[in-house]
């Protein structure tokens, strides 16, 4: 599922228009982004959390020539799901019936 498979999910389940549908999307991603850059820790209960990460500079490899490379230190956003969430994900299937 992308951005606009959301939008029109919302839009025909709630009976909102698409533009409707996509300012509320729009808006969530928006505050979740916002209030990360931030530093704050983006807790959505049943879901998960959004959190920033700083990682340290360090070294690598260029695949190519295999040649050291500097790598800059850089903020990344750590997701985490809740527990209902990781459960549905790893929920395991029936085995098959033999015919």
């Amino acid at each position: 599922m992308n951005k606009n498979d959301l939008i029109e999910f919302l839009s025909e389940e709630y009976e909102l228009t698409k533009t409707f549908a996509k300012e509320l999307v729009e808006t969530v991603f928006s505050k979740i982004s916002e209030a990360a850059s931030k530093g704050h820790e983006v807790s959505i209960f049943g879901f998960g959390s959004f959190k920033l990460v700083e990682r340290k500079a360090r070294k690598g490899r260029n695949p190519r020539t295999g040649e050291p490379v500097k790598i800059a230190a850089s903020k990344s956003l750590k997701f985490k799901p809740s527990k209902s969430v990781k459960e549905a994900v790893n929920k395991k299937r029936a085995p098959a019936r033999k015919k």
